[in-house]
């Protein structure tokens, strides 16, 4: 237990790597106290779930649209057989506006694609103040590892 009393082990791993793929108990629990952790060395942390995530960069950093699902007999012809496209604000440019660095935690990542992985960490090689942890799968132990390192298996 005296990984999760300091977190230093995973915070130097973070900050060296950038992102990192995680497995976690199925209980829960560790995430939350390694979110703490974070934020008292000075991060700013958000999670979200990966699920319909898209293309992460337009979805973490810029405008991008969506269109929202076609919900059965709605008149087509006002707005083309695609419906309306939605803009919708990007999810970490407002953190990333402050001078904290920011730790994005991607829950059920186990969903994402390698091409998806393989974007997300060259995102946070460009973006230098921007970390991400991505929950990979379950297992008994907190266990983690470098994404780039997962991602050659």
């Amino acid at each position: 237990m005296p990984l999760l009393l300091s977190g230093q082990g995973f915070l130097s791993d973070l900050e060296a790597a950038g992102c990192i793929a995680i497995n976690v108990p199925l209980e829960g629990g560790a995430e939350t106290r390694l979110l703490r952790r974070l934020r008292a060395a000075g991060y700013r942390t958000q999670m979200l779930s990966a699920r319909g995530l898209g293309d992460p960069e337009s979805f973490l950093l810029q405008l991008h649209g969506v269109r929202p699902p076609h919900l059965g007999h709605q008149n087509v012809g006002r707005n083309a057989a695609v419906g309306e496209v939605q803009l919708v604000m990007p999810q970490l440019l407002e953190f990333l506006s402050e001078d904290r660095s920011v730790v994005l935690w991607l829950i059920e990542g186990q969903v994402l694609s390698r091409s998806e992985l393989i974007a997300i960490s060259d995102l946070c090689e460009r973006e230098k103040r921007l970390k991400v942890v991505v929950e990979i799968g379950g297992s008994r132990s907190l266990k983690w590892e470098p994404m780039r390192t997962y991602l050659q298996k």
